[in-house]
């Protein structure tokens, strides 16, 4: 069954533009209205271990969408192209967005409305 699934990618958690947002609290408030079949966290996707963590995660065949909340969307795509690559995975189910310099309602209303747009 094909799931989809959200990563909050948050620059090491000492990026400025993350401050304004309790991460965790975004996390569980898409986790609990079960808009994704899972949600995950990761401090830096851009790392070397960021693809390995990819690579890992989007093994699994049954990933129909990966919503990725974080920096640019066209920088994300830069980023992670290696890794889709790698496992095969189709780069139009790759939805990113920018979730910098939001509150923690802001982030949470992006991310909805990101995933409401590209179900």
């Amino acid at each position: 069954m094909a799931k989809k699934g959200l990563i909050l990618c948050v620059c090491q958690g000492t990026c400025p533009s993350f401050k304004k947002m309790d991460t965790f609290e975004v996390l569980n408030a898409i986790r609990r209205e079960k808009i994704v079949d899972f949600v995950s966290l990761h401090p830096q996707l851009c790392a070397d271990d960021g693809d390995q963590y990819l690579k890992i995660l989007l093994d699994n065949k049954d990933i129909d969408k990966l919503y990725v909340a974080g920096c640019d969307p066209l920088m994300q795509q830069k980023m992670f192209r290696d890794a889709f690559d790698a496992v095969g995975f189709d780069k139009s189910k790759h939805i990113a967005f920018d979730i910098r310099n939001k509150t923690t309602e802001e982030a949470v209303a992006a991310i909805k409305e990101a995933i409401k747009n590209n179900p």
